[in-house]
């Protein structure tokens, strides 16, 4: 006499809503990206943007990447994705194109920043928020590419 093994039910992870978002690891990086881009914002339109074709870009990633991420994450909290695995592919190649993006800028930041130091009649302070608007510019960088793999190996 054989014995039927139980038929085994196969879950798939659910994409998260409301409050939840914060406490699953790949969703939570959503609100620290966000914290980060707008320092990133900040710290650049603190100086006199002295190179304004490098920290344009700056500026225009991080910008942009927040507002997207802010959509995104009050779709998350609405729960307007439905637990969809389609919003879990959406999410994967948003931020590892962000990612992408963000390296960009978080180099261009650390040029502008290197050739910040040895202008001559901006104050110290230029350069000090330069080096603040770099360090931010990659660990918001690497939050995104932790977002994206994240959901990737999930």
């Amino acid at each position: 006499m054989a014995s039927a093994c139980p038929p085994t039910a196969t879950t798939q992870p659910t994409v998260p809503s409301g409050p939840a978002i914060f406490k699953t690891v790949p969703y939570a990086f959503i609100l620290p990206e966000i914290l980060c881009g707008t320092w990133v914002w900040i710290l650049v339109a603190a100086t006199s943007v002295s190179l304004p074709l490098q920290q344009g870009w700056v500026m225009y990633v991080s910008i942009t990447s927040c507002l997207i991420s802010l959509l995104l994450l009050l779709s998350y909290i609405f729960g307007f994705h439905r637990n969809s695995n389609n919003w879990k592919v959406l999410d994967s190649l948003y931020h590892g194109a962000t990612a992408i993006l963000y390296m960009s800028a978080a180099v261009l930041q650390a040029n502008a920043t290197i050739a910040s130091e040895f202008e001559n009649g901006f104050p110290l302070y230029y350069y000090q928020l330069n080096c603040a608007a770099s360090f931010f510019a990659f660990i918001t960088t690497f939050l995104y590419i932790l977002h994206a793999f994240s959901i990737y190996y999930q």
